[in-house]
C-alpha cells in the first residue's frame, strides 16, 4: 500500500536526488557571485566582465538544466548541457589535474 500511495511521487524525488548536485552549485554561485567572479578573474586573469559572464553561463546552465529535467521537458538536451557545464568547470576550475577530486 506504501508503494502505492508513494509510485506517482517517486520518479520526482528521483529527478531531484541526480540532480540535486547541480541544483546546490547553482544556488551557490548565485550566493557567492562575486567571490566566484573574483576566483575565476585571479585565475585566469580575464578581467571582472569574462569573469562575470562564466559564472552567469555556470549559473544560467545549472539552474535552468534542472528546472527542465525536473519538468520533464527537453530532459536529453539539458542533460548534455548538465554534461558540458561539468566539461566547461574541469577546464576552468583545474579540476582536470587534480586527480583525487576527478576521481571522487
Amino acid at each position: 500500500q506504501f508503494l502505492r500511495v508513494t509510485k506517482q511521487y517517486l520518479p520526482h524525488v528521483a529527478r531531484l536526488c541526480l540532480i540535486s548536485t547541480f541544483l546546490e552549485d547553482g544556488i551557490r554561485m548565485w550566493i557567492q557571485w562575486s567571490e566566484q567572479r573574483d576566483y575565476i578573474d585571479g585565475t585566469w586573469n580575464c578581467g571582472y566582465f569574462l569573469a562575470s559572464i562564466f559564472v552567469f553561463l555556470n549559473l544560467f546552465g545549472q539552474l535552468s538544466g534542472c528546472i527542465l529535467v525536473l519538468s520533464r521537458n527537453f530532459v536529453q538536451y539539458a542533460c548534455f548541457g548538465l554534461f558540458g557545464i561539468i566539461a566547461l568547470q574541469t577546464i576552468a576550475y583545474s579540476i582536470l589535474w587534480d586527480l583525487k577530486f576527478l576521481m571522487r
